[in-house]
């Protein structure tokens, strides 16, 4: 399942990310991967996280980044969860594709069975109203 944490971008959003890894991590029985546009949030993340740097990737469209996730997921089949700061960054999505974007991965998510929680620089008002329902924190 696809969970957002959305808001326009320096208001906080990242840090919601990263407590809410940070909490999680305590009691997942399985592994947790975050995925983020550098390393700079290395030090606030429990070292039981895996960190991702995407910015070593140069996502084309949003099937080469669905194909990036299904290379995380084959190389670990214990992925219990995977955290993604500033999706619209990284895949260089418009808001008019966000909605695809988010039916894609939470597609994903649901066939392997793990939570995708995911920081977008996009406020809740310019999201459909199924996007709307994937929300968990809007700031």
């Amino acid at each position: 399942m696809v969970k957002l944490i959305v808001g326009k971008e320096g208001k906080g959003k990242t840090k919601h990310l990263l407590d809410k890894v940070n909490e999680e991590i305590k009691t997942a029985s399985g592994n947790i991967v975050f995925l983020d546009r550098s390393s700079k949030h290395m030090f606030e993340l429990n070292n039981k996280v895996r960190l991702v740097d995407v910015s070593e990737y140069d996502f084309a469209d949003i099937s080469e980044f669905v194909g990036f996730i299904y290379g995380i997921l084959s190389s670990d089949h214990d992925i219990q969860q995977i955290y993604i700061d500033g999706i619209i960054k990284i895949t260089k999505v418009d808001k008019a594709g966000f909605a695809d974007l988010v039916n894609k991965l939470d597609t994903v998510s649901n066939t392997f069975k793990f939570d995708m929680i995911i920081s977008a620089s996009i406020d809740e008002s310019e999201l459909d109203d199924e996007t709307k329902k994937k929300v968990i924190i809007s700031l």
